[in-house]
């Protein structure tokens, strides 16, 4: 069977757990629309030129994706299914697959699609809507540009009622992103936005800084440094099996050594997403007037 060719791919990170939230968040349908966050993500990418959807999802939810979601999905799209297992490890860290709980962070969901990435690609989360412009921006620079790029949104506007978030804090420099640091537990705290550092300090973040939340456009080439990286997250790690592989720190260890230029586009619309189960209702009604306004 030939390998279809696709000039664009959107790869969504769909195996979490979602521990705070206590479910599977990425299949909660939105009230009076009949889907799901990441189908209305999926809807709005394909309208953008995407014709290859990766879905990375855990075996929990693999049924009822496939026999409620995926026949909801816009006709003609090709979609892949791929499980984040945890014993997808190299041969030589197989014990730690013992002491592993949880799956092993966003690297590794993205490293579980390289063999169907072959062109520039969208990456998303599940559970986070970033609203149709975002889709055209990236699609739009991949025709101009084999370099990576990500849509930021207002830290402040992505902040919750309920608790601290964590946020990957961009540094900007000429249109390009030059530093993601992630952040724990941001919360506004006597009008300062607050979070934790990658050190556990509390620190001050700007009031007009840019988050990465997730939304990110990469070439295969990222695959060969996530490997990489992967196999030193495992040896540095390997009594640390809570430990997370983060994408954005790998997208920051390829920056920093030069490797690639990453493009930053600042959001045009609001950014949606569910942290915590009490927020899913006031979420789905934002949508919804979003979607029938």
């Amino acid at each position: 069977m030939k390998t279809k060719k696709h000039h664009l791919s959107l790869v969504v990170l769909a195996g979490g757990l979602g521990s705070r939230f206590g479910g599977n968040k990425q299949i909660a349908e939105i009230a009076g629309l009949g889907c799901t966050i990441m189908e209305l993500s999926i809807a709005d990418a394909v309208t953008a030129g995407v014709t290859q959807v990766v879905l990375v999802i855990n075996q929990a939810v693999r049924n009822e994706i496939e026999q409620v979601i995926l026949p909801r999905l816009p006709a003609g799209v090709d979609v892949v299914l791929v499980e984040q297992r945890i014993d997808l490890v190299p041969e030589q860290y197989q014990n730690l697959v013992q002491q592993r709980e949880k799956p092993w962070g966003t690297g590794h969901a993205l490293l579980c699609a390289k063999e169907y990435i072959h062109n520039p690609a969208i990456v998303i989360t599940a559970d986070d809507y970033y609203g149709a412009s975002s889709f055209t921006l990236l699609a739009e620079h991949f025709k101009n540009s084999n370099s990576w790029a990500m849509v930021g949104y207002p830290i402040i506007d992505t902040l919750s009622a309920q608790g601290g978030v964590n946020r990957g804090v961009c540094q900007v420099e000429n249109n390009q992103l030059r530093d993601v640091v992630e952040y724990l537990n941001i919360q506004i705290e006597q009008g300062h936005i607050m979070g934790d550092n990658p050190h556990g300090q509390r620190e001050k973040i700007a009031l007009d800084a840019l988050g990465s939340m997730s939304f990110w456009g990469i070439t295969p080439v990222l695959f060969d440094a996530l490997e990489v990286g992967f196999t030193e997250f495992l040896q540095k790690y390997d009594n640390g099996v809570k430990m997370e592989y983060y994408l954005p720190d790998q997208i920051q260890h390829v920056i920093t050594s030069n490797q690639q230029k990453v493009t930053i586009y600042t959001a045009q619309e609001s950014w949606y997403g569910v942290t915590y189960k009490s927020e899913l209702q006031d979420v789905t009604g934002k949508l919804y007037e979003l979607r029938h306004g």
